[in-house]
């Protein structure tokens, strides 16, 4: 109701990124779930207002949305710069299994795997958890999968999210991590902002 837009900026850029950046010179962000490509493309565009910070971005997504309707999306348009716009189609045009440097301090890579079938080879410092709700995904919500997201991260590593439920909120304890209860974005609540133990 709110937008996509709204409620990417709230829940991964300023508690995610805005929190796990400052005092680094490099940082490593996960995603699960590139969708829309929006949290990516808004990561990239704040990247590109600070070239002191290597921002290295691994998305992993088994269903990639259609190229089709990568056209209709309307993101690059709304956020009105010609950076936005390069980069919009760069990360959706990107190979998958590839790094690609999407600017001189921003590398870019797309997996395409079920994030449980998955096996890393890297830790990170941010996650953004947006896959689909639990009601809808339930898979990536369970002990198994959060405890495999505490895996990828650094000690003190951030985990962020929309989901504010009790009941993921007490499986993210079970698995490792400091968790906090943070105002949602408009039209919702509350937000879950996890810290790796």
């Amino acid at each position: 109701m709110n937008g996509a837009y709204t409620e990417s900026q709230h829940v991964f850029i300023r508690n995610g990124f805005d929190r796990c950046a400052p005092g680094k010179e490099a940082i490593r962000i996960f995603e699960i779930g590139l969708g829309t490509g929006l949290n990516a493309l808004l990561t990239a565009v704040l990247a590109a207002d600070h070239s002191n910070l290597m921002v290295t971005y691994h998305a992993i997504e088994a269903w990639p949305i259609p190229s089709s309707l990568v056209e209709k999306l309307n993101y690059p348009d709304f956020l009105g710069t010609n950076v936005a716009k390069k980069l919009f189609y760069r990360i959706h045009h990107a190979p998958w299994e590839k790094s690609v440097s999407l600017l001189p301090n921003f590398s870019f890579l797309k997996i395409g795997a079920d994030f449980l079938g998955w096996s890393p080879d890297a830790s990170y410092d941010l996650l953004y958890l947006d896959a689909f709700a639990p009601g809808d995904q339930p898979e990536l919500w369970t002990h198994e999968a959060l405890q495999a997201m505490r895996n990828l991260l650094v000690c003190g590593g951030l985990l962020s999210s929309y989901c504010a439920k009790g009941s993921f909120r007490r499986t993210l304890r079970a698995c490792g991590f400091d968790v906090m209860k943070l105002p949602g974005p408009p039209g919702k609540r509350e937000m879950t902002l996890a810290t790796a133990i």
